[in-house]
């Protein structure tokens, strides 16, 4: 929309992002703690010149929208915060109603807005806040925005949306760009800003979509082709998803204003007499954050002082998820001012539809009227969260100034009046990170195992170093040793050569000599043989001393060898200790094994305390689908698919065999989990097969016979369930009493779960043609006129769509000329035990499922003629009347009418009792 007549749009870049398209793991809703006792938010003071303008208001609430991120400025959290914004006069209006005043008077610093209906007569409003035409595009964020992108940061949803007449400034407050001046910026662009200051790029992430809704349409802004995207809406939690939109992850804001930018590029808009660039089309931006919150761990060690360092380091980190969704609708306008014709004239058609339907179901919220038509149109579909669910909403009415468009101008302010008492309970979106705690014990390990290693190669390599040295050195010492008495040896050999040689000389010249010379001679002989001796005797000292040597080099290397076998020691112990380490890492492994179970078991107590909480409040229990399959299937997909691929992976480690045999477990426990395993494995279709093959089937069958326990029943029944939609092992269930069986089960059952699991797998069994006559035999169709004694609207719809079932299968027997499921006297076998009267109560049911099944059921009893006088006297002809004109279904109002022309009966009733049709 446009400020002051001008153009709004923020440009025409049509550059390509690339999205990165991520999921999400299953997360626990917690719900806070809010006073639910709301006061009436503001209401409407006639003034006059007799009476004060402030006569009968109530007190100003002390705060503003800017207000504490837990509470509203009332006391009530929750509520729908509503502010008006009032945009100045553009050029055109400055001339055309230069002579008259504004209809919009606004006293900002007491919340209020008046109303002028003439020159003498005003209407007085109350706001949370009022923003007159010079606030600034900052103050309108921080009072509108802010308080929602901080509780979206904390884990909450958050809803903004701008709401008012074309051309009066919505896409200005929200989407401006501010590209030549960053104060003109919109909620959009600030909004995205501080959520990037808050999260970590390194652990958390920001996803956003950017759609619109065209013509009853869902687009993708960021991807033109893709322009029929589906709303998928999650039974139990009634969460509204989108899995066909494209989701970018957003790292900085200048991306962000690219992909803004290519959205805006691709909305469509058109040049009316009220706005040249007005948008066709309501622009929905999603912003998807996750974020890790810090400083949880201390806070765990402050409650437990005595808990060790290692169930420290084995907590999870805590993640909170928000969605934060704002919405620029388009403006609502009059054909007649806006000039619109042709193809424009039918894009203001479905706008004005859109907001109407919108403004009926915030109507129905304000007064708390157990109707609120959400399904109307796909606008109120996508926004069921933002008013009444479980979203912080803030909603900016922006008006203009002009008398001109007073009607109007009155109609969005009166819209903001309705918002204002709708009350929404907000719920804390938070889960444990058990993945990243896994990874990050895995690198702990690792590190653990890389320094052991390390550690083990460099003490092999120590003793490597030290073995080689001694070898070394016993060589060394052998070798000099050696040498050392080669060398003596040599020399003394040497000497005793050269001193035999000098003696034998001596000697013959002795000889020669005579007398006293030879007598010298040989004394000198003797002293030189003592001389002998004695070097001989030194020689043998020596030698001696040598052995002693090599006897002492012996015991050194006996040491050494000793040392290296307390080397080889200290390996065993390191090797030991290796082996201690892996066991350790088994005993990790096994920890984290045990956490996930836990993780498991976590999830499926908090579904019980989930049910049993909804069970105690005042007058609401736990609702489902129509049938038990699709309950399973949501249930797998709450945790956002993470329990679905721990069954599937236990399967194929465990193997169904083994699964099977746990359901006769001595211990109620793992009977209680077997079975819920195999009922998770029972709602694929491809597993079905292999579980009746392995006998599963028939071990659950003898669980609701042999069982005591209300949640074996109850999800063995489901898992019988899901069995019987495939047509042979109907006839399986049938020929092993499972009707029987289920009969018992429903008439000891408390549990309207129960009783609804039961329901639906009699319903599934009605719907075969061979299997009438034995069904009824058996007692199924006085079985689930048993049940509906219950009264829940969940059980009674499957008793319907079972009765209408039956009624289908006697109805086609009838055309084909079969008729053997029938009773001897031909009347149907329903109204033989009973079942017209009930069928009749509740064919106006309020309850839809419920009402549609048995309009479907009496349309097909009264195929048969037979049937026609039952019917007429139980008041089943006036039914049948009203569906052949009230029906919603086209189908059933046809088939109804035709009954009814054709049955001579029937038609001699209408004019006994003078009904004209």
């Amino acid at each position: 929309m446009a400020s002051g007549g001008g153009n709004n749009r923020n440009g025409t870049h049509r550059n390509s992002l690339k999205g990165t398209t991520t999921t999400s793991t299953a997360s626990t809703d917690k719900p806070l703690s809010v006073n639910s006792n709301p006061s009436k938010p503001a209401f409407k003071n006639k003034s006059s010149p007799l009476t004060g303008a402030s006569s009968g208001l109530r007190k100003s609430s002390p705060g503003s929208l800017g207000g504490g991120a837990a509470k509203d400025d009332a006391g009530v959290p929750g509520r729908v915060r509503v502010a008006v914004r009032l945009r100045p006069r553009n050029a055109e209006e400055s001339v055309a109603d230069a002579d008259f005043a504004d209809c919009v008077e606004l006293q900002p610093e007491l919340k209020r807005l008046k109303l002028r209906k003439n020159n003498w007569d005003t209407d007085t409003y109350e706001f949370d806040e009022v923003l007159t035409e010079f606030a600034s595009q900052k103050r309108v964020y921080e009072v509108v925005a802010k308080p929602v992108v901080e509780g979206v940061l904390d884990g909450y949803n958050g809803t903004i949306m701008a709401y008012g007449q074309t051309g009066t400034g919505k896409t200005y407050t929200l989407g401006r760009l501010g590209e030549e001046d960053t104060a003109n910026r919109g909620i959009m662009v600030r909004a995205m800003e501080d959520i990037l200051a808050e999260v970590s790029p390194e652990i958390d992430y920001v996803l956003v979509s950017y759609l619109q809704l065209y013509m009853e349409s869902l687009q993708d802004l960021l991807d033109p082709t893709n322009d029929n995207i589906s709303i998928v809406e999650e039974p139990k939690s009634g969460d509204v998803s989108l899995p066909g939109a494209t989701l970018v992850e957003i790292r900085d804001q200048q991306s962000f204003l690219e992909l803004l930018r290519l959205g805006e590029a691709h909305r469509h808009a058109a040049n009316t007499k009220l706005n040249t660039e007005s948008s066709r089309s309501h622009a929905l931006l999603m912003v998807h954050v996750k974020r890790t919150v810090k400083g949880r761990e201390a806070a765990h060690s402050s409650d437990n002082g005595n808990s060790t360092s290692m169930a420290r380091s084995l907590r999870p980190p805590l993640v909170r998820k928000g969605k934060l969704v704002v919405v620029d609708l388009a403006g609502s306008e009059r054909i007649d001012k806006s000039g619109s014709d042709g193809h424009t004239r039918e894009e203001a058609k479905s706008i004005n539809l859109s907001l109407s339907a919108l403004g009926k179901c915030i109507n129905a919220l304000a007064e708390n009227s157990a109707h609120v038509p959400v399904r109307d149109s796909k606008l109120t579909r996508l926004l069921r969260d933002s008013f009444g669910g479980t979203a912080r909403t803030s909603l900016v009415i922006t008006v203009g100034p002009s008398p001109r468009h007073r009607g109007e101008t009155a109609s969005t302010i009166m819209f903001g009046q309705r918002a204002m008492k709708v009350e929404n309970m907000l719920k804390l979106k938070e889960e444990f990170d058990y993945k990243s705690l896994a990874r990050r014990l895995d690198i702990q390990l690792d590190k653990l195992i890389m320094e052991h290693e390390r550690k083990q190669k460099a003490f092999e390599v120590e003793i490597e170093r030290i073995t080689a040295e001694a070898q070394n050195r016993i060589s060394e010492a052998e070798r000099n040793y050696a040498d050392a008495v080669e060398k003596e040896r040599l020399k003394y050999q040497k000497d005793y050569m050269e001193s035999i040689k000098k003696l034998e000389e001596k000697w013959m010249m002795n000889q020669q000599n005579q007398g006293d010379e030879r007598k010298e001679q040989m004394v000198h002989i003797a002293e030189e043989v003592a001389e002998v001796k004695k070097l001989l005797s030194k020689e043998t000292s020596l030698r001696k001393a040598a052995e002693e040597e090599v006897d002492n080099l012996k015991s050194q290397l006996a040491q050494l060898k000793m040392s290296e076998a307390s080397a080889n020691s200290e390996i065993l112990k390191l090797r030991k200790m290796v082996e201690d380490e892996v066991c350790q890492k088994e005993k990790l492994e096994g920890e984290i094994s045990m956490l996930q179970s836990q993780l498991l078991h976590l999830s499926f107590e908090a579904d019980e305390t989930r049910k049993r909480l909804d069970r105690g409040g005042p007058g609401k229990v736990p609702g489902g689908l129509d049938s038990p399959v699709s309950q399973v299937r949501s249930q797998l997909k709450d945790s956002g698919n993470g329990e679905k691929a721990s069954v599937a992976k236990l399967f194929e480690q465990v193997g169904l065999q083994k699964i099977l045999s746990l359901l006769e477990a001595e211990d109620a426990d793992v009977r209680i989990h077997a079975v819920k395993v195999v009922a998770n494995l029972a709602a694929e279709e491809t597993n079905q097969q292999k579980i009746v093959e392995a006998g599963g089937l028939k071990s659950l069958l003898m669980l609701l016979g042999s069982s005591e326990d209300e949640t074996i029943h109850r999800v063995a029944a489901g898992a019988i369930a899901n069995l019987a939609m495939n047509e042979k092992n109907q006839e399986l269930i049938m020929s092993q009493g499972g009707i029987s069986l289920l009969s018992t089960t429903a008439s000891h059952a408390k549990d309207p779960q129960t009783l609804r699991m039961v329901a639906g797998a009699i319903a599934n069994l009605c719907g075969n043609d061979k299997l009438q006559t034995k069904l009824r035999g058996e007692g199924g169709i006085k079985a689930l006129l048993e049940i509906v004694k219950c009264g829940h609207p969940d059980v009674l719809a499957q008793v319907a769509r079972g009765i209408a079932n039956f009624a289908k299968c006697e109805s086609r027997a009838s055309t084909q000329g079969t008729f053997s499921q029938r009773s001897k006297t031909g009347r149907s076998l329903l109204i033989e035990d009973g079942a017209l009267p009930w069928i009749v109560q509740n064919a106006n049911s309020d309850a839809s499922p419920i009402r549609r099944h048995t309009e479907l059921a009496l349309c097909h009893l009264a195929q048969h003629e037979v049937n026609a006088k039952d019917m007429i006297s139980e008041g089943a002809l006036w039914e049948l009347v009203r569906i052949s004109q009230d029906c919603p279904r086209e189908d059933i109002r046809t088939l109804a009418h035709r009954t009814l022309a054709s049955s001579p009966d029937f038609i001699a009733g209408l004019k006994r009792l003078r009904i004209d049709y």
